[in-house]
């Protein structure tokens, strides 16, 4: 008896003379990357006075918490406090010392009747020249002294 072995071909895909893969080219890929690079240059310096914005609502907030903690002390002492200290208003760390805080607050005058305290950038956000500065007095006035 003879057994007649036939010839499998392994599966394998079909090739098609004509077909391509579509794949996007190396270079098509470059131009699509500066793109998005031109479009990022064009958008930074709108965001920049954003983040000034956002940044100087860190000062407020603080300034308002400093304000009513010379409060409290008042009610204690009939006087404003001219130290940070006095009132428990802890100084928070600055971008410069690893901190996340972009002012650094002070004390500018206390006595009696009245105090005035002062938050003073630490960083010129949009790059100007100009250091931004917020006061705050007794009854919770703000004013932006040098805007940024």
């Amino acid at each position: 008896m003879v057994i007649l072995k036939q010839k499998h071909k392994p599966l394998l895909m079909k090739k098609w003379p004509n077909q391509r893969l579509s794949a996007f080219t190396l270079t098509e890929l470059m131009v699509v990357l500066v793109i998005i690079g031109i479009l990022m240059l064009i958008a930074l310096p709108i965001f920049d006075d954003l983040f000034g914005d956002t940044y100087s609502i860190e000062a407020q907030n603080q300034l308002k918490y400093l304000q009513s903690r010379q409060q409290a002390y008042y009610q204690k002492n009939f006087s404003y406090a001219g130290d940070l200290h006095e009132i428990g208003f802890t100084q928070p760390k600055t971008i410069d010392q690893e901190g996340d805080a972009r002012y650094l607050y002070e004390v500018v005058e206390a006595g009696k009747n009245s105090f005035r305290a002062r938050a003073t950038a630490v960083a010129d956000f949009d790059k100007d020249g100009n250091i931004n500065v917020w006061e705050i007095d007794q009854d919770g006035k703000l004013d932006q002294i040098t805007p940024d």
